[in-house]
């Protein structure tokens, strides 16, 4: 037989890692790793020509400036088109409830009268909660100082106790949403009446005259 069929399976390798030696007692020094190589320096990559750095910081300051004008003209543009969106929403509003006002008038001369019943009474009141929904409110009272502005006036009467012209009578309330006055209020109007002053009565008082008494006859 061959030495390579007698050689049977090779067991496991044993190694020695016990600092102290058993036969000489003595302290084994601990085997260091070897250090890695260090590694070699990058080589420095070439710079860029001044001319060059300087026409690509002039590119960056150009494409800088372009973008900041874009996003400004952007934020105008948005801004422009929020405004024409809520000023035509405000337009078709008001055009809708100034349709509506003569309904509000048949609703409110009924109500005075006693005649607001039944079905038209439902939907009249649901016609002024729509409208009060979107901002609708009526204005004019008896007593107010009278306001060309948000005031019509229909007739002029003289009227006592006022200061100035004052609405005495409201024929027809006035609306508006907001400060933009859909209709104005369409009133009677007191002037004040030039007093004439009393007449100032004067008081005398009357003493009369005495007789002088007669001389006693001596």
């Amino acid at each position: 037989m061959s030495d390579d069929q007698h050689d049977g399976p090779q067991g496991p390798t044993v190694r020695d890692r016990r600092r102290i030696d058993p036969e000489t007692f003595e302290v084994r020094e601990p085997q260091s790793a070897a250090a890695p190589a260090p590694e070699a320096p990058a080589a420095p990559e070439p710079g860029l020509p001044d001319e060059q750095v300087e026409q690509l910081q002039t590119a960056l300051a150009e494409r800088t400036a372009d973008l900041q004008r874009l996003q400004a003209e952007y934020v105008n543009y948005k801004r422009r088109v929020d405004r024409d969106r809520d000023l035509t929403r405000k337009v078709a509003l008001e055009g809708f409830v100034k349709d509506l006002l003569p309904v509000l008038d048949d609703v409110r001369s009924a109500r005075e009268h006693g005649e607001l019943a039944g079905a038209f009474k439902a939907v009249g009141e649901q016609v002024e909660r729509i409208t009060t929904r979107h901002g609708l409110e009526s204005f004019g009272a008896k007593g107010d100082p009278f306001d060309p502005h948000i005031h019509e006036a229909l007739m002029q009467v003289p009227a006592e106790g006022v200061d100035g012209p004052t609405c005495v009578e409201i024929l027809q309330p006035g609306y508006r949403i907001g400060e933009r006055v859909l209709r104005p209020a369409r009133v009677a109007v007191g002037e004040p009446v030039e007093g004439s002053a009393a007449p100032v009565v004067e008081q005398t008082t009357d003493t009369g005259a005495g007789t002088p008494a007669a001389d006693a006859e001596q």
